[in-house]
């Protein structure tokens, strides 16, 4: 990597981001910045590139915690600085790892100090290390979740809180909070998303033009980064003094009455929760006026803000991705605008974006633009909140009612294969019925996964149900155990005091029983014998709720298809529920029925996916209605290719499409292959009187507690 970062000014396009990141720079009461888009679109590039426009910050000579000199933290753990010098440093970019540990996160206590010499020796984290600074986190939505609230936690309240059994440290944790995600990973959940102060989508530019100068800068940055840097000194230069203006500005910025008003109305009429995003709105607005170097903010300073604010919180259900709808926007604001606001002034001199040589002068802000790594010319167009493009955002289209499932016909039940097509038929995707919410299936046993809402594990979170010896680092103390442990030896060890000696060996750390999220694999039925009985709709319904339910207990999900002659992995594993639902809505419906080869394909999914995460158990639901055509002997080869599945301890659930009066039972004998449950459309139900979660949990008394997959 290259010592000297990428010029802010140097990029090409990605003007709301870039707008967004200076705003937070200018005011960080905004709560910081989430970027949503495809890889490859420069989103850390960016990032990396203002924090050499950052202010440098004074801070207390040698406190870890970067203490302001002017009003030093009376909590600090390295406190207290009465006496100790000042020093001034640049600000600080700190990277938080997908894969890092809470101790790293918050800082570590050396718990056997504190009990045997009662001393808080604390280690900072990199909260400590971002105070004052730039917390930067890469694919947020690929933390786990405590790591995630504990990280939410600081930047709302300015404070991070280490607990440790009695022992407590704080230390002031004031940081600008960037975030990245791509949405084909998955989302985060929105009360989380609510706590960033703001979100923008970004996505490579579709113009060769400008993909062809974003490919040049980055090779002219490769090949000598302190040159490029160099040329894009004076405006890297005007841009550092054009923030730290903006902030000296930003204490007489004036919201006036009509002002709140207008934000109010806008926060009202689009439903949002809460009062966050008013508030969120108001710092947003002040900081856009002072950008502009006004001291009363104006309706277009609230427009923006909205679209800035305010997508991430119309979110009504998880399968709804972030957007606003703008021409309500404008209604409202001219439903409730002031009579008289004044004329808008033109920019003030001085800024960039008054450079016609400068990165971006008078050119016209680019959407989406930016590539993986690095951009181009027209940096500074993200400096001009008046000339922002509109946000297209992206909106999953409302998917109409099915009609009700007609009730199949018995004599068609019981004959084979007469509507099905023996190689094609296939048929146009039919809409997906009403979601609902559905028990919870989980899998038997305790496991060691990763945190989640499913079923039942052993987690770093949850009720404490033993002790043991520390494997690795001690992060979770059993205090009794303990001091149960050291008791004895207290005389052999000379103890003469009230303190008691602890050792090493005496250490417990607590084991503790939450829930984990698992690999929920869904192998869906999509042949002619499901569409020709028209309940398709319903089915796909159900495996939408399935879904839903799958996203708010944090499982990963895979979705397998087979119809016509062959099965197929339309979703490999992820943790993209939204990409689910979207393969589902096109799945088209037709042919024969080759369960045996759907089975198969699961089996080998399910293999690959205990070498990648072992610790991740599987959940496979097979939604049919158990009939098996197609190839030689099909029914003995799905059943199989069951066992086969069963008698590696997969644990499994079989919802039963069958309907009408005259059922064969197939899928009933597919589950009990599969040493599984089978459970019909009306059981799945929450609503349901059958006890579904009790039979599913019954499969641990028939079989050894299942491999970890």
């Amino acid at each position: 990597m290259a010592s000297v970062p990428y010029p802010f000014t140097a990029v090409v396009g990605m003007s709301d981001m870039r707008l967004s990141l200076l705003l937070n720079a200018i005011s960080p009461a905004i709560g910081g910045v989430l970027v949503r888009g495809e890889k490859g679109t420069a989103k850390s590039t960016i990032v990396r590139g203002l924090t050499a426009l950052m202010p440098d910050v004074p801070v207390v000579t040698g406190c870890r915690f970067s203490c302001d000199p002017a009003a030093p933290d009376p909590a600090c753990p390295d406190g207290p600085h009465e006496t100790y010098g000042a020093e001034e440093r640049p600000a600080r970019m700190v990277e938080l790892p997908v894969g890092a540990s809470e101790d790293r996160l918050v800082g570590a206590l050396d718990i056997e100090r504190a009990l045997s010499e009662g001393v808080k020796a604390f280690e900072p984290g990199l909260l400590a290390d971002a105070h004052r600074g730039i917390l930067y986190v890469d694919e947020v939505n690929l933390l786990h979740d405590h790591l995630v609230d504990l990280l939410l936690d600081a930047a709302a309240m300015g404070a991070s809180y280490v607990e440790r059994e009695g022992v407590s440290v704080r230390h002031a944790a004031r940081f600008l909070l960037v975030g990245t995600m791509n949405p084909e990973e998955g989302e985060l959940r929105p009360q989380l998303l609510d706590r960033f102060g703001l979100t923008v989508e970004v996505a490579a530019s579709r113009e060769p033009d400008q993909r062809v100068e974003v490919v040049r800068r980055r090779l002219a940055y490769d090949a000598d980064p302190e040159g490029f840097a160099a040329r894009w000194a004076a405006e890297e230069g005007e841009l550092r003094e054009r923030i730290a203006a903006a902030r000296a500005l930003l204490p007489d910025v004036v919201l006036g009455d009509a002002v709140l008003r207008q934000i109010a109305a806008v926060c009202a009429a689009f439903e949002v929760d809460g009062m966050r995003a008013d508030i969120v709105m108001a710092r947003t607005a002040s900081a856009l006026a002072a950008w502009a170097g006004r001291t009363e903010v104006r309706e277009e300073d609230v427009r923006q803000a909205a679209l800035l604010a305010l997508p991430h919180r119309r979110r009504r259900n998880p399968f709804d991705a972030p957007g606003l709808d703008e021409d309500k926007l404008d209604q409202v604001l001219e439903e409730f605008g002031a009579d008289d606001d004044p004329e808008p002034d033109p920019e003030p001199d001085g800024g960039p974006e008054d450079d016609p040589d400068g990165p971006g002068g008078g050119q016209p802000p680019q959407d989406g633009d930016g590539d993986g790594g690095s951009d181009g010319p027209q940096g500074q167009d993200a400096q001009a909140p008046h000339d922002q493009p509109a946000h297209d955002q992206p909106q999953l289209p409302e998917q109409p009612q099915s009609p009700d499932p007609a009730p199949a016909d018995p004599k068609a039940q019981s004959e084979g294969t007469e509507n099905e097509a023996p190689g094609g038929g296939e048929k146009a995707a039919v809409a997906a019925g009403d979601p609902f919410r559905t028990r919870r299936l989980d899998v038997p046993g305790l496991g060691e996964g990763a945190d989640g809402r499913r079923s039942r594990a052993r987690t770093a979170h949850g009720r404490t149900t033993g002790a043991r010896r520390p494997q690795g680092t001690l992060t979770k103390l059993h205090l009794a155990a303990t001091v149960q442990a050291a008791a004895p030896h207290q005389v052999a060890r000379g103890r003469s005091g009230p303190g008691l000696v602890v050792r090493r060996d005496d250490l417990r750390e607590a084991v503790r029983e939450g829930r984990e999220g698992n690999l929920v694999l869904f192998v869906v039925d999509a042949s002619g014998s499901m569409a020709a009985r028209k309940r398709m709709g319903a089915v796909k319904g159900a495996v939408l709720s399935l879904l839903l339910d799958a996203y708010q207990r944090r499982d990963k999900i895979g979705m397998i298809t087979f119809r016509g002659s062959e099965a197929e992995l339309a979703l490999p594993p992820t943790s993209s529920v939204e990409a689910g639902a979207a393969r589902l809505g096109s799945l088209p419906t037709g042919g024969r029925t080759p369960l045996a080869a759907g089975l198969l394909k699961a089996h080998e999914v399910l293999r690959v996916e205990r070498l990648r995460d072992a610790s991740r158990r599987p959940l496979l639901v097979v939604v049919t209605d158990g009939r098996s055509t197609g190839g030689p002997d099909p029914l003995v080869r799905t059943s199989r290719a069951a066992r086969l599945l069963g008698a590696e301890g997969v644990a499994s659930v079989v919802v039963d499409c069958e309907a009408g009066p005259v059922r064969l039972g197939l899928a009933r004998e597919l589950a009990r292959d599969l040493q599984g449950t089978a459970v019909t459309l009306d059981e799945l139900r929450a609503d349901s009187v059958s006890a579904l979660v009790r039979d599913v949990r019954g499969q641990g008394t028939n079989h050894t507690t299942r491999r970890a997959a």
